[in-house]
């Protein structure tokens, strides 16, 4: 009996292979210079015999899928034509640099020494002749959607040369001895409507991205100069994404603050200050809340009228899913959800973590809680808790949370580590942690209530006592402070320290962090457990978005040009908007759909391509709005057409890829997403590495739009011209670039907000008196640089972007920090200009640069 094994990727085939031979093994070289082929004995029970086993991989997807000929080049067909035009998938023969298919995160082989290039005919060729040879076939790629449909990919090519083989579907959580083994003697098969599922959605990822980054693109380049080399992709997922984060911009720009008065009460005794706090809270009403103060100091006395004594609970964390590791280790560790992930792949290949993308946050009931406990006993950190946990009577079962994925547990630690350094240390730390804070016990305390009455108003204060840190001990990103009160009694009578009337405003809410954007695309259905951290990066590599960091926390801030693409399609009244998240959640609802059985592959593409075309023809009536939006953002030098209309068509090329030409349809896992000819490219795969395409040409000749929906204007838009513009993630066909406008005053960077636009997500509390900004707060209005001018008080100026409506909207200007209220000077500079502006020194002032002064001369309405 042979039987031939075929991982997702180097690292997996080796580890299986030193588990199951025992590493007892030889090794072959395979026709790709990345694969080699491992042999060895194993017996296969029920037989006594010992099997021929013979094991390699693929480089993630094996194929990518692409239009016809006919429909690559931009010239040759309206992007509506894509809807309906015909795609073939194939084993991709063009090979590309292994730097960019690292790049694009979901291929991990950092700890082979690999040469530059990869070739998948040669891989294909590989398991051609094995299978030949082999009686039985295992798939060992990870269990997920995206591994069922790379192991269906495997199962063609062998099934070309031996139709007859026998199939089987290994399935594994984790790269430890009893998974392995376990999986190996107990294989099943593959799941064939997750295989649907991923065909569906790259198709549907291929049309959508490819049609409308042509429409865009072309549509754009025709009427604004400073995009004219650019390539403005759309992905399903991606505009969503760009979406949530423009909202909350837009809500942060629109923010007023409203002052509001309350009272506050303070009692000095026992060497401890006790603050209470107003029933009411607050009021918007200044009268109302000075006649309520009078009151109080008229009648100063406080009366105690309950002092409420229980127990309380701090619970412990529930068991950790891909999404709330992205989130935490945004929010503790401040790594990008995108390298969070590729650093937990990096621990599952190293046998250290169990499979990271999961949805499950609830653990089965024979789970092997204390053998994994007991490997972590040892530890220098954590090694004494995890004694008490498996010695004591620490442990508690984990909290069940709602989800469960039925194919993988919650990520947890399956082996110590010694010998991690960087970042790596502190993703599995934090990984070991949380997994023995779930096996502990909640943290339990006690809090006192007191509440006193002061002419009738009523005011509390809270303490709190901490009995068990439990939990606490291992978890430290968890914070539980302990607060004393001094004793009570009810009917006690004393007299206030002080009772103050106190002025505060409304704060601003904040901008987005990428821990926010996570849970936004998580609860909205954008993109999967896996793929939400792949959107986040592409938005921000298209410069559509940018990262603005202050203090330890990056904040997200829109482009000029993603603002106006996103107010540009919400100003054409679409019912389900192409920014909005409502069109992209209901397909992958249906991809779920067709994984539960519930729908077939066929029902759910005629229904969302019909979808998509509809709102394709909606947008292209109306893309005259869309420029009109744009114009506002991102034409602060003017020189460009503006007419309204609709998209240009654009010359096309031969080249392929992911995103070549219109945002190939990519997706998944590493690089099937290639092909796209221009015309967007392969649909979609983010695992592997497939090719990028060739170069397109730079420029096209337009022709007029003949399709339903067409508008009345030509367009001599060109198809990308560099090949960076790819897409690979769950979009695939995003295809775009932008670097908004890159080279023109207001396109790039103008859109980003200044620190004094966050605030605090909740109300907070001025000084006593209404006036009470300081110089700090002043210098947060806006962005410091090191090579900023100095204004005429002599202070280093900051950088913000204009904000009221006008030709120089979103063009950053240096200005005094001081607020108004603080006597600035007023000093004002282009920032592109030099920054001399109206006083001030720098060492490259520029006298054309004082002629004018920024409109709206404040970050988001921040006076200055």
């Amino acid at each position: 009996m042979r039987i031939l094994c075929v991982a997702e990727k180097p690292s997996i085939a080796r580890s299986v292979t030193e588990i199951l031979s025992g590493n007892q093994f030889t090794t072959r070289q395979s026709p790709n210079r990345y694969t080699k082929n491992f042999d060895f004995h194993y017996r296969l029970p029920p037989s006594p015999q010992l099997a021929d086993f013979t094991v390699t991989s693929v480089l993630g997807h094996l194929t990518c899928t692409d239009f016809d000929a006919d429909y690559k080049g931009w010239h040759n067909c309206d992007p509506f034509s894509l809807f309906d035009a015909p795609i073939h998938r194939f084993v991709n023969p063009v090979s590309i640099p292994f730097k960019e298919l690292r790049q694009s995160n979901l291929y991990f082989c950092s700890n082979l020494n690999l040469p530059p290039i990869q070739d998948h005919t040669g891989i294909e060729r590989n398991l051609k002749a094995e299978a030949r040879r082999a009686d039985k076939l295992m798939i060992w790629t990870d269990c997920d959607r995206e591994g069922e449909h790379i192991g269906s990919e495997i199962v063609s090519v062998c099934r070309a040369v031996k139709p007859g083989i026998i199939v089987l579907r290994a399935r594994f959580s984790a790269i430890i001895p009893a998974q392995i083994h376990n999986a190996c003697q107990n294989a099943g098969q593959l799941d064939m409507n997750q295989v649907y599922a991923v065909q569906a959605r790259m198709e549907l990822d291929l049309r959508i991205g490819a049609a409308l980054t042509r429409c865009q693109t072309m549509g754009l380049q025709t009427r604004f100069h400073q995009l004219a080399d650019s390539l403005i992709s759309y992905g399903p997922c991606q505009f969503p994404t760009l979406g949530f984060v423009v909202d909350q911009y837009d809500k942060v720009k629109a923010f007023v603050a409203e002052a509001f008065w309350y009272i506050h009460v303070v009692l000095e005794r026992d060497d401890s200050k006790v603050e209470f706090n107003w029933k009411r809270h607050r009021l918007f009403d200044y009268h109302a809340a000075f006649v309520l103060h009078e009151m109080c100091i008229d009648e100063p006395e406080a009366t105690v009228k309950d002092v409420n004594i229980k127990p309380t609970v701090k619970w412990k964390p529930l068991p950790l899913t891909t999404v709330e590791l992205q989130k935490s280790g945004s929010r503790l560790l401040h790594l990008t959800p995108k390298t969070v992930l590729d650093i937990a792949e990096k621990l599952y290949q190293k046998g250290l973590v169990s499979y990271p993308r999961t949805e499950t946050d609830q653990f089965d009931r024979d789970f092997d809680f204390m053998g994994l406990i007991e490997k972590q006993m040892n530890d220098s950190q954590w090694g004494d808790f995890a004694t008490r946990l498996k010695d004591g009577d620490g442990f508690q079962t984990p909290r069940n949370g709602r989800k469960n994925d039925k194919a993988h547990p919650p990520i947890h630690p399956t082996a110590h580590a010694n010998n991690l350094t960087a970042d790596e240390k502190r993703v599995y730390d934090f990984i070991t942690r949380r997994y023995l804070a779930c096996c502990s016990k909640n943290a339990t305390g006690k809090t006192t209530t007191v509440v006193i009455d002061i002419a009738a108003e009523e005011f509390t204060a809270t303490g709190l006592v901490i009995i068990e840190r439990n939990y606490l001990e291992v978890y430290v990103y968890d914070k539980w402070n302990g607060t004393l009160l001094p004793d009570f009694q009810i009917g006690e009578k004393f007299m206030p320290t002080s009772c103050e009337l106190k002025e505060g405003s409304t704060s601003r809410p904040n901008l987005l962090t990428e821990a926010d954007l996570v849970g936004l695309m998580d609860r909205n259905g954008i993109g999967t457990d896996a793929t939400i951290a792949e959107h986040i990066a592409k938005i921000i590599d298209r410069n559509y978005v940018f990262k603005i960091r202050e203090g330890s926390t990056q904040y997200l801030v829109p482009s000029t040009l993603g603002i106006g693409l996103v107010e540009g399609y919400n100003a054409i009244g679409l019912d389900k908007s192409l920014s909005k998240p409502q069109l992209r959640r209901e397909t992958e609802h249906r991809m779920s759909l067709i994984c539960e059985g519930s729908r077939s592959k066929g029902d759910v593409l005629t229904q969302t391509i019909d979808e998509y075309r509809e709102v394709f023809i909606r947008t292209r009536r109306a893309f005259g709005t869309i420029v009109e939006q744009v114009a506002r953002y991102i034409n602060s030098a003017g020189g460009q057409d503006t007419n309204s209309g609709d998209e240009g068509e654009g010359d096309g090329s031969e080249g392929g890829g992911d995103g070549r030409g219109g945002g190939g349809g990519g997706g998944g896992r590493g690089g099937g997403g290639g092909g796209g000819g221009g015309g967007g490219g392969g649909g979609g795969n983010s695992r592997g590495g497939q090719s990028r395409g060739t170069r397109g040409t730079r420029r096209g000749r337009g022709t007029r739009q003949t399709n339903p929906g067409a508008g009345p204007s030509r367009g001599n838009g060109r198809p990308p011209t560099s090949d960076d513009d790819s897409d690979d993630g769950d979009d695939g066909p995003s295809g775009g670039a932008t670097r908004a406008g890159r080279g023109t005053r207001g396109a790039t960077r103008a859109g980003r907000a200044t620190r004094g636009t966050r605030g605090s997500k909740s109300t907070s509390a001025a000084a006593s008196s209404r006036n009470t900004t300081t110089s700090a707060s002043a210098t947060r209005a806006g962005r410091s640089d090191s090579t900023a001018p100095l204004c005429k008080c002599g202070a280093q100026t900051v950088e913000r972007p204009v904000v009221k409506d006008g030709p120089n909207k979103g063009r950053l200007f240096y200005g005094c920090p001081k607020p108004q209220s603080e006597g600035s000077c007023g000093f004002q500079g282009w920032a592109d200009e030099g920054g001399g502006g109206n006083g001030g020194t720098s060492g490259n002032t520029s006298r054309a640069s004082a002629q004018k002064r920024p409109a709206g001369e404040a970050s988001l309405g921040v006076s200055t």
